[in-house]
């Protein structure tokens, strides 16, 4: 019999972890509680350890139609505009057998889901809310807001930040608010004025503060993230997102006329208040019995390595691997205990990089002159990341 693989989430991870599992001849259903598979937020960037996993699944040539791919990354200082360290990415399918791509996040959900609906065995429901899991002797069964219980050999909990299958599993408690607020903007390049426009990445970094902005939907549009240090005294839901930009503007006042000047080409934004968990701190913290945590159920992180989608698809990747051995002889629980064991100290480790990144994006004074003088020494040697890049 093959077996049967729960998901709870259909974000990016969810459906990488179907494609993954059906791919290693798997029975798949994935159960997303929103109405719809979309994906709310903007860009990201995928380093060539996820593009990488993204060719070796067939999908490639889907990629290229919908990414951009910028020749290189540019860091700036924040308060003066100088450029300070650049890092070219049109070598890295030579150095790391893939490119660097930056995509729309709805853009690669609809890549993946499209892949995953072109497979036999593959249940995709919407609308269905997982309450809470039960294991059985035979596997695991999941309670579900709208429909009878179902069984299955394994459940995969990539249900996001605020995880029900992670709070049954590990009750650890909520994730830790960070005290950055990202404030999140995609435009039409076409809509910016011809200077603004742009097909690398950009960083400018500045005290308490960074910007980010980079091409997406092969190019077309404009992905613009700024983080600055503060709380929400309310709901976001009763905020007012035209008053965010002009919190924003006042935050970036300190900042050089070239980068206020973009941000205030920009029509609308959006706010998330940023909010992630300690690095893992063992394989029990992602796999137990029947049951194992992937993306940001098991490891949110900040956004400062651009790896959060990436993990949760090295993560589906490595699933896929080893619950391809199912008829090896080992059951269910030791191949899930075996992904874990695989994934948990890297996800560590750039969860780590990534509070350390924010720490040294945000840098003031004297640190922050160092800073910019290592990197204008230093360059490609100190933003490229082989151990990152390399895979796994």
């Amino acid at each position: 019999m093959q077996t049967e693989v729960l998901i709870a989430g259909g974000g990016i991870g969810g459906l990488a972890a179907g494609l993954a599992c059906s791919r290693a001849g798997c029975h798949v259903r994935v159960y997303e509680r929103a109405q719809a598979f979309t994906e709310v937020g903007a860009g990201i960037q995928m380093g060539p350890n996820v593009t990488r996993v993204l060719h070796g699944w067939g999908l490639e040539a889907a990629l290229r139609q919908v990414a951009a791919f910028p020749d290189r990354l540019q860091v700036r200082h924040a308060l003066s505009g100088a450029g300070l360290g650049e890092l070219h990415f049109n070598g890295m399918p030579r150095r790391y057998g893939a490119p660097y791509a930056t995509i729309h996040r709805g853009d690669l959900q609809q890549l993946l889901l499209q892949a995953l609906q072109q497979r036999d065995a593959v249940w995709l429901q919407t609308g269905k809310t997982v309450h809470r899991y039960v294991e059985t002797t035979r596997g695991v069964g999941l309670s579900l807001s709208d429909g009878p219980d179902v069984e299955g050999g394994a459940l995969i909990g990539a249900d996001g930040l605020w995880s029900r299958i992670r709070e049954q599993l590990l009750a650890d408690g909520p994730p830790r608010v960070a005290g950055h607020l990202a404030y999140r903007a995609l435009v039409r390049q076409s809509e910016l004025p011809a200077n603004f426009r742009s097909q690398q990445v950009t960083a400018w970094l500045g005290p308490k503060l960074h910007v980010v902005q980079y091409p997406v939907r092969g190019g077309e549009w404009l992905n613009i993230v700024a983080i600055i240090h503060g709380h929400v005294q309310s709901g976001l839901d009763d905020w007012d997102h035209a008053a965010n930009a002009k919190d924003l503007q006042a935050a970036l006042a300190p900042a050089c006329t070239e980068l206020r000047d973009r941000v205030a080409a920009v029509p609308a934004w959006r706010l998330w208040v940023l909010c992630d968990r300690p690095p893992v701190g063992s394989a029990d913290q992602m796999a137990r019995g029947h049951v194992a945590l992937l993306g940001d159920a098991a490891h949110p992180m900040r956004p400062y390595v651009a790896q959060g989608a990436g993990m949760a698809i090295e993560d589906a990747d490595e699933l896929g691997h080893q619950v391809a051995l199912v008829d090896g002889g080992l059951d269910i629980p030791a191949l899930l205990r075996r992904y874990a064991l695989k994934r948990w100290q890297r996800n560590a480790r750039v969860q780590k990089r990534a509070i350390r990144n924010g720490d040294i994006f945000h840098l003031q004074g004297p640190m922050a002159w160092a800073r910019n003088a290592s990197m204008r020494l230093l360059g490609e040697r100190l933003l490229d990341m082989p151990w990152l890049y390399q895979g796994g």
